[in-house]
């Protein structure tokens, strides 16, 4: 007869064999760098000489004297601001629209999602043309209504707003969860709802929204925390014309991750960078805290989702 230790033991170390090549990966590539970006944080480290430990002289400069960071931040948290709830709303409408039975649906769903699994650096590149001031589509197609196109990403005042619109390019993976959640409301309550004389908006209020709302609450969650980490955009349509230029006219588009990377791969401060990362964390931390506290007031759970 085998002892339960054993067969237990045998069951435990194959489930450790298994998950083995996530472990080490998480290891080696997550946990230990995040471990040491904690020591770098408190150190001044140009890359090419020793750490030299500074306590929180990082965190202080930071949090005090540095006006770049103040104004990444409000970059940042006026791009989270507009960003989320656009690209929520008009996902939320494409899933909507897509949730139909008809023929050859699929392929629309298709065509609505590819955008958002495009490499981000050629979408930046694509985006360079639709909002250049000379000859991008976008001017033209203003042009051929009466109005005369701003200057976009060279203008101060629509940098920002640029970069909002373009990330509508990339709903269609929170459409996608917005689909699944809508297929999985039970056909019933709306068949008891038209019972009642209930209308489409009626319907949409008290059926569908709150049915949805867990999957309204993990887009607002995953949307708030990659607008926050927004980088790519920035470093490449703000920065191609000049090196180093990265952050737009007059730093409307220095967001905190743009900010960080300058520090760290221009200026070679690498302990600063990692003090700015570390107050992004935890940033981004008491943001989704908030939200999950706020969420109780609005997302309705079925009996035994919890």
């Amino acid at each position: 007869m085998t002892h339960p230790f054993r067969t237990r033991l045998k069951r435990d170390v194959a489930g450790y064999a298994f998950i083995a090549p996530w472990l080490i990966g998480f290891v080696l590539l997550t946990a230990g760098p995040m471990a040491v970006s904690v020591y770098l944080s408190g150190t001044s480290w140009t890359m090419l000489s020793p750490p030299v430990p500074v306590g929180l002289a990082n965190y202080e400069t930071i949090l005090v004297e540095d006006e770049l960071f103040v104004t990444s931040l409000q970059n940042t948290l006026y791009y989270v601001a507009f960003s989320v709830p656009l690209c929520l709303v008009t996902s939320l409408i494409l899933a909507i629209m897509l949730h139909q039975r008809l023929r050859g649906i699929s392929v629309f769903r298709t065509i609505f999602f590819l955008p958002s699994i495009t490499n981000m650096v050629a979408v930046s590149m694509l985006w360079l043309w639709v909002f250049n001031p000379e000859f991008g589509l976008l001017n033209a197609l203003l042009e051929l209504v009466g109005i005369e196109g701003p200057l976009w990403l060279q203008s101060e005042t629509w940098a920002k707003p640029s970069l909002i619109i373009m990330s509508l390019w990339g709903v269609g993976g929170t459409m996608i969860v917005f689909l699944a959640a809508l297929q999985g409301i039970p056909q019933e309550l709306y068949e008891a709802a038209d019972l009642d004389g209930a209308g489409r908006f009626r319907r949409l209020i008290h059926i569908t929204l709150p049915m949805i709302s867990p999957a309204m609450l993990f887009n607002l969650i995953i949307g708030v925390i990659g607008s926050f980490q927004v980088f790519t955009q920035a470093f490449v349509m703000t920065g191609t014309a000049q090196p180093g230029s990265e952050g737009g006219p007059n730093n409307a588009t220095l967001f905190v991750v743009l900010y960080l990377y300058k520090k760290a791969f221009q200026e070679f401060r690498m302990g600063y960078a990692s003090a700015l990362a570390w107050i992004l964390f935890f940033l981004i931390l008491a943001v989704t805290l908030v939200q999950m506290r706020l969420s109780k007031r609005w997302v309705h759970y079925e009996a035994g989702e919890r």
